[in-house]
């Protein structure tokens, strides 16, 4: 799920994980070969989504094959053992929907929607698209096209450039430096034996988690399921979920600076945090708020509210099933990136050194709570985050457990964790 947004927007959904839900309307079965699957039944919506989530992406690939796991789903969504794209695309509007492919840093994904009558169309095509991919060479070369386009875009347009190096500095040597759209040299040589090699290790039943949310009957959405994905030969013969614990990371800190063309200079610094499975997930969550969350937070109210600095700024960390990144960002003009520099640094250790007040944490709490509440209101993010959780190991539950642990949080944690994570600063600085 890479998809870049505007700073100011990336904050809200990088930052938000989901809202509490009925879960006990959630169905979850293991297949006989280690297929899992997910049903959450909702009947208020006259439409179905779902998700074919592959334990995949950047986080296991190397810099040898980097961006191969999102080259391989752009392309299988191009073509099946029965359809052109066109075709695909085409079956999918039939559908009353849609149906796409990606890869991002912990998995893939082929996903799709529908209105609900179509349920059984849909997975059924979703099952086309995964499991008879025809990996056709006109679509690899579109791909490709589009994808150095992408990372060229991205190399141009100065936010995420920044974040970037900042991603690369920080995690230098761990798996997670590596960004999901690859690099140009290896999108630019990878072959269609590699995609096909690479399509083979990974849809292994054990990686699989299917997750359907809409108005559909559980039980028959379990026998399609099986019908469907039942089959599928375990090459490894484990049928135990899929689990390789990222490696833990030291953050070497330091500073860079670059120069780019551009109208803003750039301040990013980070630092490594926890795991979702982390005991304080929840709390660097609310520490997160506190400093960037809307125009409440530090960030804001310090650096943009009174001394004029910054045109825009948040905090940014992803859920990880290894060391997720904590980074502050601010864009603000060149002539005030020293003092941005400065105030930014400044604010992180303030709140290593003061807590946050009660008003303080019952507003980070009451946002965090509205983005996740936001962020799950389709059956399409449903579908996501109920597999997401499940394929990363920490339980399709995980959502509603993190959403009462949220409300737990106190002070003394929030500091405590500012403590032990906003150390050691990594710092890009872009200047025009």
């Amino acid at each position: 799920m890479t998809r870049w947004l505007v700073p100011a927007l990336v904050l809200l959904l990088a930052a938000a994980a989901p809202a509490a839900a009925d879960d006990t309307r959630v169905t979850s079965t293991t297949l006989p070969n280690g297929v899992r699957v997910l049903v959450r039944e909702n009947p208020a919506a006259g439409v179905v989504a779902a998700s074919l989530l592959v334990r995949a992406g950047s986080r296991f690939e190397t810099g040898e094959n980097a961006g191969i796991t999102n080259f391989l789903h752009r392309v299988m969504v191009r073509g099946s053992a029965r359809r052109n794209a066109a075709e695909i695309a085409a079956a999918a509007e039939d559908l009353g929907g849609s149906i796409d492919a990606s890869g991002d840093v912990e998995y893939a994904e082929v996903r799709g929607t529908a209105l609900a009558r179509h349920w059984e169309s849909l997975l059924a095509l979703i099952g086309e698209v995964a499991l008879e991919p025809s990996l056709p060479a006109d679509a690899i070369q579109t791909e490709r096209r589009l994808i150095l386009s992408q990372i060229q875009t991205r190399l141009d347009t100065p936010f995420p450039m920044a974040l970037d190096a900042l991603i690369t500095d920080l995690y230098s040597g761990h798996p997670y430096a590596l960004l999901a759209t690859g690099r140009r040299e290896t999108v630019t040589r990878l072959t269609r034996d590699e995609l096909l090699a690479h399509y083979r290790a990974i849809y292994q039943p054990s990686r699989l988690v299917l997750s359907v949310s809409g108005h559909v009957p559980a039980p028959r959405v379990i026998a399609a399921a099986t019908k469907l994905l039942g089959g599928l030969p375990n090459a490894g013969g484990s049928t135990a979920p899929f689990v390789e614990p990222a490696p833990a990371i030291a953050p070497p800190g330091g500073r860079r600076v670059l120069q780019r063309p551009a109208q803003q200079a750039q301040i990013l610094v980070g630092f490594a945090g926890p795991s979702v499975t982390d005991a304080d997930y929840a709390a660097v969550k609310v520490l997160g708020a506190v400093l960037g969350g809307g125009m409440s937070g530090r960030l804001f109210v310090e650096l943009r509210d009174k001394l004029g600095l910054a045109y825009s700024l948040g905090v940014i960390n992803p859920s990880r099933a290894g060391p997720a990144f904590i980074v502050g960002y601010m864009g603000t003009t060149p002539a005030s990136a020293t003092p941005a520099e400065a105030g930014m640094l400044r604010e992180i250790e303030r709140i290593r050194a003061e807590p946050p007040t009660a008003d303080e944490l019952a507003r980070a709490k009451a946002y965090l709570q509205g983005q996740l509440a936001m962020d799950r209101r389709t059956n399409a993010r449903q579908a996501w985050y109920l597999g997401f959780f499940e394929l990363i190991g920490a339980g399709h539950d995980f959502p509603d457990r993190y959403a009462r642990a949220l409300g737990q949080v106190t002070i003394a944690q929030v500091q405590a964790a500012a403590r032990r994570y906003l150390e050691r600063p990594t710092t890009v600085v872009l200047r025009p």
